[in-house]
């Protein structure tokens, strides 16, 4: 399972290098279902002008425009870095079963915010079940991202 991990979150740090190529955070997200890459997204809110651009945001947009369809569950979410507050909830909106990251965001993080630990929560029952959540995976080359 690690190689899968390691193997989908190279393709997140593509996808990153790609945003940063464009000015943006170097951010990338791949949606998996049935071990296939079925959307990609890259940060976007700088080009665009608009924050909810965030890679985690741009690939679950593109899914649901390619396809209609926006009940989630069964998908995995990579993401070179942890999903910020407002990317957590649109993961739990559309009831995404795992999310995998490299890097934590501390503070404004879905999960490692020590307020707001949106991925985690199982108190809004609309959301069911918390997705599995796996962090630090190639966070070494997530980090590099940066410089």
């Amino acid at each position: 399972m690690m190689n899968d991990h390691e193997s989908y979150m190279r393709r997140c740090i593509e996808l990153g290098k790609i945003a940063k190529e464009n000015g943006e955070s170097p951010v990338g997200s791949i949606l998996i279902k049935d071990n296939i890459i079925v959307a990609e997204g890259i940060e976007a809110g700088k080009q665009k002008k608009d924050i909810t651009r965030h890679a985690e945001i741009e690939v679950i947009r593109n899914y649901i425009q390619q396809t209609s369809n926006s009940n989630l569950e069964g998908f995995t979410m990579y993401t070179t870095h942890e999903p910020y507050i407002m990317c957590s909830y649109v993961i739990r909106h559309h009831k995404i079963s795992s999310v995998v990251w490299g890097i934590s965001t501390g503070e404004i993080g879905g999960y490692s915010s020590p307020d707001f630990k949106i991925l985690p929560s199982e108190t809004i029952s609309k959301w069911g079940d918390a997705p599995l959540l796996i962090p630090n995976i190639l966070e070494e080359e997530c980090k590099a991202l940066h410089h």
